[in-house]
């Protein structure tokens, strides 16, 4: 019996569990043989919800795009389809990824229907439980950057040709629900308003980055994603590794941010290492690892409807997964907070 619980995403009938599997390193960091253990431990201990993209492996480069799903692909073919939850990506345009369709100018309809048929080419499967576009194609501040310059204005896709081309791929079977990733309270108001008014697909959720270095979710979108009604995925819940501590222990620690360095822009501000201390101090405290702290915080908080855990090995998965059932109580929490208000999300 799974200790993980269930929870409805957004308004859909879909039920997903409080964790999901990330697949992010899968191909590049972790070979297949790894990531197939992963694929394994992770069902057998009741989460059946799997999350990837189109871009992955990362960092993403020509030699690996693709590798993630393909990956989860060869796994999928010996499971139970409908006993999955199989969530991926189209990625956008503004990232320079020239080995992806060409580069992808837009999200427009040619480039998301391009998409979606080689992932389900790669995931070897005839639909998608929940497709997501990776990042707005719009200007918006993201993966680090923090404030909004309308100077960097630019054409693009507009969101109801965006839905329309989902709405189109819902009604094919190819896809069950739609949703978005790394999104702000404008984007998620303009597609829940849209998909009524217009009869078309409802978001889901969004995916975005969520953890005690980064709690920005908490201040706009928190209340916008109640209301409309739209469950967070919350990525990067250990900040990169950040929140286990191991880069305070050694800064040349074996792990994502050493190996690339470039990769973790959003941590490299002032602060961050401070933070980290704080709460690595206060976890041991309460005889906790750095890592029980940061994973239990993220699942206790009532908005999020799964935490999405990433791990380069299935030792490392079998250290976080269970790290995730850590009980938060209301002092350990009131801690939280006060270091939250001394080191106010220094990397967001």
């Amino acid at each position: 019996m799974s200790l993980f619980k269930n929870k409805r995403l957004g308004r859909s009938e879909l039920s997903i569990p409080e964790v999901c599997l990330g697949t992010m390193t899968f191909g590049e960091q972790t070979d297949e043989g790894d990531a197939h253990g992963q694929l394994d431990y992770a069902l057998e201990h009741g989460i059946n919800f799997i999350d990837t993209a189109e871009m992955y492996a990362v960092p993403t480069r020509a030699e690996t795009a693709g590798a993630s799903e393909a990956i989860v692909g060869r796994w999928l073919k010996r499971q139970a389809r409908d006993k999955i939850i199989l969530a991926t990506k189209v990625a956008g345009p503004a990232r320079s990824l020239e080995w992806i369709r060409g580069g992808p100018l837009s999200m427009d309809r040619a480039n998301i229907r391009a998409a979606i048929e080689g992932s389900l080419q790669r995931l070897q499967t005839d639909y998608i439980d929940i497709y997501q576009l990776h990042w707005p194609e719009r200007n918006q501040p993201m993966f680090g950057q923090w404030q909004y310059d309308p100077a960097k204005e630019r054409e693009c896709t507009s969101i109801r040709e965006q839905l329309e081309t989902l709405g189109e791929l819902v009604r094919e079977g190819k896809v069950r629900h739609v949703a978005v990733s790394n999104e702000h309270p404008w984007g998620i108001c303009q597609f829940t308003r849209l998909a009524d008014e217009l009869g078309l697909p409802r978001i889901v959720s969004t995916q975005n980055s969520y953890n005690l270095l980064n709690r920005v979710y908490e201040y706009g979108m928190a209340e916008t994603c109640h209301r409309e009604e739209v469950g967070l995925l919350a990525y990067s819940p250990l900040a990169f590794g950040h929140l286990s501590g191991k880069y305070l222990a050694d800064p040349a620690a074996p792990g994502r941010l050493t190996q690339w360095p470039f990769f973790g822009q959003r941590y490299a501000k002032p602060n961050v290492s401070a933070a980290v201390q704080a709460y690595v101090d206060l976890a041991r405290s309460h005889a906790l690892t750095p890592t029980q702290l940061a994973l239990g915080f993220v699942r206790s908080r009532w908005f999020v409807a799964s935490t999405i855990i990433g791990a380069s090995s299935l030792n490392q998965l079998k250290e976080t997964l269970p790290a995730t059932l850590t009980p938060m109580h209301a002092e350990l929490i009131e801690a939280i907070d006060a270091i939250h208000l001394r080191y106010t999300n220094p990397a967001p």
